[in-house]
């Protein structure tokens, strides 16, 4: 498996994001970073360097669908679009479906302690529209398919991060394309995001993280090409590292808990009291996670009030 690394700036904290052009029986592009102007210039010139022009490339795959991995579809005239059906709705900029993340997230926020009044300023999902692209999936990918143009590259379902995450594992070389699965500086942000089927309620999303870490770690991993930072090898450890971690902030949320019944936010405000309020949602999401983990492993209870707002305890 041929790779050739584009780095391409984005406007979020987390700095650069990978782009990865791969060469085999189709020539493919993995992840295309944000939809700005900045972005573009990068991702044209970081092609031309691995020899190539935006309009030879021939099927542009998505690890998932954030818009620092799914801005650019646009750029390739003559590309497939390839993904988890999660990327569709996004890239069709689906008013319906924005209607459903907007109550969905709203919903979400009220139950774990948001006021309404700061609810609809929390809810960022059309602000996020704008750098996403708008060209729609040509072909969907499912777990276990193998990656058109590339015999043995296969994909591999890992939701947590995203409801949408894929990466993608070579039984030839076994090489990894990771997206936002395991990063070399940091931990990826276990997302809470609508599931597809509305049916199912909110997903769970660090259990699920989890769970896709330990599919990585049974796979036979010589080098992952991240969709962040530096290439990684040593996969296991560095997953014995995180999970580790993880297991020790889960630990002061249990901590700081105490003896109170409290919601999310509050205890989003104890363990991030200098960010919170500027990244709620982020910072929510991760707290959330945390309290799964816990109710989980049977160290908290979680009931809603009369008020339809859950409160936790330890056990």
């Amino acid at each position: 498996m041929s790779v050739h690394k584009i780095e391409i700036p984005t406007p979020y904290p987390v700095g650069d994001v990978n782009a990865f052009v791969v060469k085999g029986d189709a020539l493919t592009i993995f992840d295309v970073g944000p939809k700005t102007m900045e972005a573009y210039d990068a991702l044209k010139w970081g092609v031309h360097a691995a020899g190539y022009q935006l309009q030879d490339i021939e099927q542009v795959v998505l690890t998932h669908h954030h818009p620092d991995h799914a801005g650019w579809v646009d750029a390739f005239p003559n590309a497939e679009i390839i993904g988890h059906e999660y990327n569709d709705k996004w890239l069709r900029h689906d008013e319906e479906f924005l209607n459903y993340h907007e109550q969905f997230y709203s919903e979400r926020l009220y139950e774990h302690g948001v006021p309404r009044e700061y609810i609809q300023a929390s809810v960022h999902v059309r602000r996020e529209m704008e750098l996403v692209g708008e060209r729609p999936l040509t072909q969907i990918l499912h777990d276990g398919d193998e990656v058109p143009g590339h015999p043995g590259l296969k994909a591999i379902e890992t939701l947590g991060h995203a409801q949408s995450h894929f990466i993608f594992w070579s039984e030839r070389t076994n090489n990894v394309i990771g997206g936002d699965l395991l990063l070399d500086k940091i931990t990826p942000n276990p997302l809470i995001e609508p599931p597809l089927d509305r049916m199912l309620g909110r997903t769970k999303s660090l259990l699920q993280y989890n769970d896709s870490l330990e599919i990585l770690r049974q796979l036979p991993v010589n080098k992952m090409y991240t969709g962040h930072g530096a290439d990684l090898e040593n996969i296991p450890d560095l997953i014995k590292k995180r999970l580790e971690r993880q297991q020790l902030q889960s630990k002061k949320v249990h901590e700081l808990l105490g003896e109170e019944q409290l919601t999310a936010v509050q205890l989003t405000e104890r363990l991030y009291p200098s960010i919170f309020q500027r990244q709620l949602g982020l910072t929510l999401s991760k707290t959330i996670g945390h309290l799964d983990y816990l109710e989980a492993n049977d160290f908290v209870t979680a009931e809603k009030n009369e008020a339809g707002v859950y409160l936790f305890k330890r056990k």
